[in-house]
Parts: structure tokens; sequence; C-alpha cells
């Protein structure tokens, strides 16, 4: 079906910051066997090609005259400059995003993992989550080059007030969506950094992961493992209860845990017939087939495409903004609705 709405073109000065490497090859696009991921974008630069682009993005989020107001809801460094080098007092993004890790308790408590595991849900959901999954760590969502030592991952989600970031994309002059991007970003970072502690406290080790800038763990696929939601076609999870509109953050630990299930609800299906996110994509970054990445056929948006407008909108979620899953009331009558497809299905 041909689109509506042109194709958004990328300026020249956001083009010469991009690399001679495709981002697309570098996140495995077309491969059938597996391989670990390689870092990528939100990594530091020493990482990877795109450095510059990463610090062009940044570049633009913050020389706006709001740029103090979207700071704030990141909980950036007010000194911070997306060319500093690791060392300068300037390099430090992030700040008050939670408690800072506290030592591990000298003895551990002893209970079962079913009842750590309902007394880790109860705590993150009374500290800033809205939803909570956890799953046993696999190899595979390490990315290259990095570790994760612990046995368990504890996915924590937050939702983005729909009223918000509905006024997606954040051009100059409105800077409502970024500003409740950076604000979850932060709820969910604190989430993660209290639960961290909690956990400590009752003498386990635990590592907070905290988005969006990447370290060790890729969490996309641990928060499907955990039941959290099923990939989207645009790229982002579909969760039951908050739709693609929430944010992740993660905790691994050693502390025994029992593993949720992955939750298959339909919304895969349902991206399969919705051209809604693919129409509103400014690029056309969102392919309409799944594809080939490293050995798994899944939903894949294009990363050279996205990157540029994701920058000159700092920060763009118009893809989350416009999925129908994310629309209040919505989701519940979707799950009823594809779960009767699925019946209907069964009988045929």
């Amino acid at each position: 079906m041909p689109r509506k709405a042109p194709v958004w073109e990328a300026p020249q000065k956001a083009l010469e910051h991009m690399p001679d490497t495709s981002g697309n090859l570098v996140n495995g696009l077309g491969e059938k066997e597996f391989r670990p991921t390689e870092p990528f974008f939100w990594h530091e630069p020493k990482y990877h090609d795109f450095g510059e682009m990463r610090q062009y993005t940044l570049g633009v989020m913050y020389a706006q005259d709001d740029a103090e107001e979207i700071n704030r809801a990141f909980a950036v460094n007010p000194n911070f400059r997306p060319d500093a080098e690791e060392g300068e007092p300037a390099y430090e993004q992030f700040l008050g995003r939670g408690p800072r890790p506290i030592e591990v308790a000298s003895e551990q408590v002893q209970k079962t993992a079913e009842q750590w595991s309902q007394l880790v849900k109860d705590f993150a959901l009374n500290h800033h989550a809205d939803v909570v999954g956890i799953a046993k760590m696999k190899p595979e969502w390490v990315y290259e080059g990095f570790e994760v030592k612990e046995k368990y991952v504890i996915l924590v989600g937050v939702g983005h007030d729909y009223d918000e970031i509905s006024q997606a994309p954040s051009l100059p002059g409105n800077n409502r969506a970024v500003v409740e991007v950076g604000k979850q970003y932060t709820r969910a970072a604190t989430a993660v950094a209290e639960l961290s502690n909690y956990i400590r406290e009752q003498g386990y080790t635990s590592t907070d992961h905290q988005g969006p800038d990447a370290k060790a763990l890729i969490m996309t696929p641990a928060a499907i493992e955990a039941g959290l939601g099923e990939l989207g076609k645009h790229g982002n999870l579909i969760n039951r209860k908050l739709g693609s509109s929430f944010r992740l953050s993660a905790v691994t630990t050693d502390m025994p845990l029992a593993v949720n299930q992955p939750d298959v609800f339909g919304g895969d299906d349902f991206c399969t017939r919705c051209q809604i996110c693919l129409e509103a994509c400014p690029p056309n970054a969102i392919g309409d087939e799944k594809q080939w990445v490293r050995g798994t056929k899944k939903w894949y948006v294009d990363f050279d495409k996205c990157i540029p407008y994701f920058a000159e909108s700092r920060g763009c979620a118009i893809c989350i903004a416009v999925c129908p899953w994310s629309r209040p009331g919505v989701a519940d009558n979707l799950v009823v609705k594809m779960a009767k497809r699925r019946e209907r299905q069964a009988e045929e």
C-alpha cells in the first residue's frame, strides 16, 4: 500500500555526522545466523563508529532555549557536554537518578525463590514501577565485550502520560514529549536503583541497568522473556497494560527468584495487519514485514533512516504515541479482541 504522507528527507547537517558504516549492517540485518550484539548508538562513543552522530543528537537536544527543562527531566548534569571525554568534569551525564549503590549486607536473608519474587515485585510496584517481570539471564542478552555475572534479571516498566507523549515529535516550540520521556526514564532509573539497594540489604549482589544509555544488558529480549510484552512493528515492546507507551530499566541479581513466562496476547498478530506507525513514521523507517536480524526473524526499524529524524526531533517517539495499544482504555479491549481472533483461528 502506497504511503499517504511524504517521506521526510534528512538535512545535510545531520547526514554529515553519520559514518560510512551502515547501522543496519552493525545490527545484523539480513543475517540468518546468531552472533552477539555489538555495542551501538547509546553506548559510549569509544565502543562504536556512531559516536559523532550520538554527540550531534545530544547537541541538538541540549542546544535549544528549553534545554534546562529537558535537562531537569532527564536528571542531566547541568555541566554535561556531549563532546566531553571520559574523565573530564563534564563527562558524567546523569545525576540524581536514585540512590547510589550500598554495600551488600554480610548475611543473606533466607526465603524461597517464590517468596523473593513476590517481595521484589511488591517493592518495585511500591517504588515507582508500573509493571515488573523476572527472567533467568541468557548470554545473548549481553552486548559483545561486556559481562553480566548475575543469574537473574528483573525488568521494570514505567508508563508515559499519554497527553504528554502524544505531543511527539518534540520540535522547537513544543518540548512536551521529550520532557515526558526524560521524566519516565528518570523514574525507571530511580525504581531500579532503589530496588537494587533493597536486594543488597538482603545480602545478595545486584547491578542496576538504567536507560537510555546502554551498558551491558540488552533489555528488550529480556523483557519479552520476563513477560512484559511482545515486540511491535515499530521496534518497541507492546505491553498488555501499558501498550507501547513505557520505558524500561533493569536489575540483575544472584538473589534466588522464580521467573515469569513470555506473555503472548496478540500484539504481534495485531501488528501484521496494522499500518498506523508505518504511515506515521516521517523517514519511512518502519518495515511492513519481519526481517532476519542475527539469527531471528522479527520486526525491524531501519536505523539509517530513523536516527537522523530522531536527532532532529529530539527523540521522536511518534510511533509510540500513535500506536493503538497506547491510547488510554484501548489495550484491554484489544487484548479481548485478539483472544477472540485466536479462538476463531483455532476452530478453523
